[in-house]
């Protein structure tokens, strides 16, 4: 079965308004932050909504177990200063209490990125950071995200990945692919069956949990990481379908974090999620040359 959805919000009305917004679009799943991305502030559960939420989830066939929460770009568990890797060691437990309270079983991560160090001490601070992340007795799995390579990020390749979970060696690490950070890291998605072959060869391919599908704007091994709506990057909508589709993924959740579309109209920028057409053209596995006058006409 096709486990498709989006990234949504977590707003006032917390994971009811994410089940909502995911059902608009037509997923079966769906992946969200329990928070601001860009920062660490967050507001407390309530969970009269999260008992909304998952009644809500079951009537419209959504399986809280495909869900996935993400953590916070800003957290940095590759970090050499002492303060920011306790933050980081801290912060982490206590967003994974928040999804095993809401019900989620998999968070992504991002492995952070090395700063004023070398790349094999930034490795020892993600094994650090996970090992005593995982002292606590949280539930919810931790998913390493696979990453472009901008700056010093740490995750971009399947060794380096692999030198992680040898080390930490705990049931609950796992992996979240990306289509645009795979190319963009220099992985050539027309080839990727032989890199699943690898990583399955060097970790494990049930170690994958989640797949990010993303276009890209940029050119193979460009390590700048910038998402493209679905066959409009230079990965192409025919080789993200041999993505969604390959067997070897199946009954593994999809997610978009493609961008919004719109324009300025009268120094008003209008901007609609793509969502519901992109899961559409997935769905039936035929490109929509025209999705962003779609997205506009149905939106306006």
């Amino acid at each position: 079965m096709l486990i498709i959805g989006s990234h949504v919000g977590f707003k006032a009305d917390q994971l009811l308004g994410s089940v909502k917004e995911a059902i608009s679009y037509g997923a079966n799943t769906f992946m969200f932050y329990t928070g601001a991305p860009q920062n660490t502030r967050r507001s407390e559960l309530n969970d009269r909504l999260t008992i909304q939420a998952l009644e809500l989830m079951k009537d419209n066939n959504i399986d809280i177990n495909n869900v996935i929460c993400h953590a916070p770009y800003i957290v940095n568990p590759a970090s050499n200063d002492s303060d920011k890797h306790e933050f980081a060691i801290n912060f982490i437990k206590n967003e994974l209490d928040r999804c095993d309270r809401l019900g989620v079983k998999n968070m992504v991560l991002h492995p952070g990125s090395a700063v004023n160090e070398s790349r094999e001490e930034a490795i020892s601070n993600i094994i650090d950071t996970l090992n005593k992340v995982f002292e606590s007795d949280n539930t919810c799995n931790i998913l390493l995200e696979t990453m472009a390579g901008k700056g010093n990020e740490m995750g971009i390749t399947t060794e380096e990945l692999k030198q992680v979970i040898d080390s930490v060696n705990h049931e609950r690490l796992g992996v979240c692919i990306d289509t645009c950070h795979l190319n963009d890291a220099g992985y050539d998605l027309n080839e990727f069956d032989e890199y699943l072959s690898n990583f399955d060869k060097l970790i494990g391919i049930d170690k994958i949990k989640c797949v990010h599908v993303n276009d890209s704007k940029n050119v193979i091994a460009s390590h700048k990481d910038r998402h493209e709506n679905i066959g409009y990057g230079t990965i192409g909508f025919d080789t993200l379908l041999k993505v969604v589709y390959n067997t070897k993924l199946e009954n593994i959740p999809k997610i978009l974090e493609t961008p919004y579309t719109g324009e300025d109209v009268n120094d008003e920028t209008r901007i609609y999620p793509p969502y519901k057409f992109e899961i559409d053209m997935i769905r039936s596995k035929t490109f929509n040359n025209n999705l962003h006058s779609d997205i506009k006409k149905y939106y306006e």
